[in-house]
């Protein structure tokens, strides 16, 4: 498709269609995260005796589920958040790439329900769902931004070199549950979802990384501002 045709079809961000394209994807975020309470099942009255009886009914299990899913879909929310403020327009390319992400993150109350039901948590193709629809979704919203780039819709793209390293640093996430993949299988589904706090240290530290990497990289690219575009 040639620079003028995606000109042409392209959307900016002033526009009704750009207004009520992200107002649709907001819509969405805030469904899956609804739908996450539709995994808990309430336990019966006589659950209700202690907290330990209530726990045991399997409550627990489904509140983990719940509380991990929704942290994670809040995640995405605001990651899409970030990727859109920085858009000048959008193209039909990236609200078809918007619609990919937004599948995987409305499967995520799916795949939460084997990980959060106590007949099935201890499986470990449970886990593997989950980690699969979690990685999916982090590589297609990866892909929202690629492509907004792509059609020339970032108002202040960074160097190609950046990109790579913001990429690498969003690897982090992926990385991690499909590593468990493996480790439920040898291991246990436990020690599997256990894996995942690997993020609350590795998560940072990549971020920081990331930012240390990137700053550098700005500076480089503007003491030299004639190859800055194509770094």
């Amino acid at each position: 498709m040639s620079r003028a045709t995606v000109d042409a079809r392209r959307y900016e961000r002033e526009s009704i269609e750009f207004a009520r394209t992200f107002a649709f994807l907001d819509a969405v975020y805030a469904i899956a995260l609804t739908l996450l309470v539709v995994n808990i099942d309430p336990p019966p009255a006589s659950d209700w005796a202690n907290v330990a009886t209530l726990f045991d009914s399997g409550l627990g299990w489904q509140l983990l589920g719940f509380g991990i899913s929704f942290a994670v879909i809040a995640v995405f929310w605001r990651a899409n958040h970030r990727i859109v403020a920085g858009f000048s327009a959008i193209t039909p390319a990236v609200i078809s790439a918007n619609l990919v992400a937004i599948a995987f993150v409305v499967l995520i109350p799916f795949s939460t329900q084997g990980i959060s039901d106590a007949e099935t948590a201890d499986q470990p193709l449970t886990v593997s769902v989950y980690a699969v629809n979690i990685s999916a979704a982090v590589f297609a919203q990866a892909a929202v931004f690629f492509i907004a780039r792509r059609d020339g819709v970032l108002r202040d793209p960074l160097p190609r070199r950046a990109d790579t390293v913001k990429f690498v640093d969003t690897l982090t996430t992926p990385a991690i549950f499909l590593a468990s993949i493996p480790i439920a299988y040898v291991f246990g589904a436990d020690w599997a979802r256990y894996s995942w706090l690997l993020l609350i240290v590795i998560g940072p530290l990549s971020g920081r990384w990331a930012e240390r990497r990137i700053a550098r990289i700005r500076a480089s690219a503007e003491s030299h501002p004639a190859g800055s575009a194509s770094d």
